[in-house]
């Protein structure tokens, strides 16, 4: 990269964790010994961290940064929405847990569509006829009871004390709320806590959210789903027009499932399976370009995001047509992941012009997928690392409120395909496989990956972003392993996605060298750089050659790091 442009990046972004230079004069992150956690607001990165220093593990922690992130950030941070975790432990042990939303059982295929078969605008959207079954509770839960050392007393008496005491507002968050301000009073029949006037500097007690917390601190996973907790959600959704019951809830179970496992130069990449399309994807698009000397041709180059733009375009071909709940749909997962089948789909690539998408087989999709998620990692002092990314979809999910209890609930039912070949709120197309089923869990971008590098744990890292969550992480990594960058100064780098359809580069604004632009527009690729303000914020760890740990908090939002 030219130096001028570095010098430009340095000076745009102030990052939200301490920095300090390294003798080879990279911009670091902050630097811990032993454990570190990354999250969305400084108070949860906190919490996790005081875990840690308890004693607790990196699966104590998970429960109770996710759970901080429900009090602190409830723009993504949620108990009314769901997840995915990805897992490695300190002797090599490695899987992944799926806590993702569920459609009700009185969900239909067409459920969403008008007499002429349209999609009924706003339905799968906003309100109580979008929420899926929340899976937030279960996650945390299954996770902690298998593999953490503490109380879930001594996990969440801290949040419990955070929601209690309140949380300052930032100037983003204010920035959001009043966006949002006018769909909570059209979506709420009663004034909620978020349409008052918050300014920066205020502070939001969440007291309602804490005796919803204390509630499952005394009587478990279980107050969610089948105790008081869970009769107030579904009278309250049936209340608002929605169809989720009482047994809904208690039907409901996390999963555990298998990691896609991937290989990169001497990289072994562990990442979500479906119901994610993020594992699959990242690995079509890494194994596509793995034969190019992406280094030689120089970061954010021309021939560098070519290469990239066109495997991410044939990867989200794929993902439109093939991906699904593996519990309703057979899925090629060895076909996807092989070399040779990725190698073969870039056979028509040429550097002399663009393949148009309308070529690329499969679909008439395009993909849609909110960009307002929330990702953390964690690695914790006895070497254990988790990479979770939970969301209620689209900013506040479905902007209906539970005064009663405290908190947002999800609009992941329109992450379904309402009808196939028609996209979603953020442009994501979906075909058959992601049609909606009782019980079945919609489709994902979420894409929480851990690296290793010859065998030893390297790289936590995650993102939000809908749609251009896979391809974040993707450039988060090769940021570091083709650019030899740190992990600060990979999370900081100005990113570029590609999804098939629209056939278009997303790129952040006023941060490419001109050149390099008008060069792809003159190769003939679409350009926009009006819609793309954010493409993801990147939450991630690097494990140093001197064993320690290297913090990557995305500046883009309120992120930080801390650690010990």
């Amino acid at each position: 990269m030219k130096k001028i442009t570095l010098v430009f990046i340095i000076s745009l972004f102030v990052t939200s964790c301490h920095q300090e230079k390294d003798n080879t004069s990279q911009i670091r992150g902050l630097v811990t010994e032993k454990a570190m956690v990354v999250s969305a607001r400084i108070e949860v990165s906190k919490i996790g961290t005081e875990i840690l220093k308890k004693g607790g593990n990196a699966f104590d922690a998970m429960m109770a940064t996710e759970l901080a992130l429900a009090v602190a950030y409830p723009y993504a941070g949620n108990i009314g929405g769901g997840g995915f975790m990805v897992y490695r432990k300190n002797d090599g042990e490695i899987g992944a847990l799926d806590y993702r939303e569920k459609a009700p059982l009185a969900a239909t295929r067409d459920m969403y569509l008008d007499k002429e078969g349209n999609i009924i605008k706003g339905k799968s959207t906003v309100g109580a006829t979008a929420v899926g079954v929340p899976g937030t509770v279960a996650g945390v839960f299954k996770a902690q009871e298998k593999f953490g050392v503490l109380s879930v007393k001594e996990i969440l008496t801290p949040v419990i004390a955070l929601a209690k005491k309140g949380v300052v507002v930032t100037k983003k968050q204010e920035t959001r709320i009043k966006r949002f301000k006018k769909a909570f009073e059209t979506v709420n029949k009663n004034r909620i806590l978020f349409q008052r006037d918050w300014k920066e500097g205020d502070l939001i007690k969440y007291k309602a959210l804490a005796i919803t917390l204390e509630r499952i601190l005394e009587n478990g996973r279980d107050e969610f789903y089948k105790g008081k907790t869970a009769k107030v959600l579904a009278q309250f959704i049936q209340d608002n027009g929605g169809i989720i019951t009482e047994e809904d809830l208690a039907k409901y179970e996390a999963k555990w499932r298998t990691p896609v496992t991937f290989r990169y130069d001497n990289l072994k990449v562990i990442s979500m399976s479906p119901p994610s399309s993020g594992g699959i994807c990242l690995a079509e698009i890494m194994n596509a370009i793995e034969p190019y000397d992406l280094q030689a041709y120089g970061h954010n180059s021309v021939k560098a995001m070519q290469v990239i733009t066109e495997a991410e375009r044939r990867a989200y071909a794929d993902r439109s047509y093939f991906l699904g709940d593996p519990d309703f749909v057979s899925i090629p997962t060895d076909t996807l992941l092989s070399k040779t089948y990725s190698k073969k789909r870039m056979d028509n690539f040429s550097f002399n012009k663009p393949t148009l998408s309308k070529d690329v087989s499969h679909g008439n999709i395009e993909i849609i997928e909110s960009d307002e998620t929330t990702h953390y990692s964690i690695i914790d002092q006895f070497g254990n690392a988790v990479s979770v990314t939970t969301t209620l979809n689209g900013g506040y999910g479905s902007k209906l409120y539970s005064s009663e209890l405290g908190f947002f609930l999800n609009n992941e039912m329109d992450d379904f395909s309402s009808k196939p070949g028609e996209p979603n709120m953020f442009g994501l197309i979906g075909a058959e496989a992601n049609e909606i089923a009782p019980e079945k869990r919609m489709l994902s971008s979420m894409t929480p990956t851990i690296v290793e590098k010859d065998g030893d744990l390297w790289m936590v890292v995650g993102t939000p972003g809908g749609s251009t969550i896979i391809t974040s992480v993707l450039q988060t990594i090769l940021n570091v392993h083709e650019f030899k960058m740190g992990m600060q100064e990979s999370v900081n780098q100005p990113r570029f996605h590609h999804q098939w359809l629209p056939d278009m580069i997303m790129i952040e604004p006023n941060q490419f060298e001109k050149n390099v632009v008008e060069e792809l527009r003159n190769i003939g690729y679409t350009i926009d750089e009006r819609n793309s303000r954010v493409i993801g914020k990147v939450d991630a760890i690097l494990v140093l050659k001197n064993g320690k740990l290297e913090a990557g908090a995305d500046p883009r939002g309120d992120d930080t790091a801390i650690g010990f």
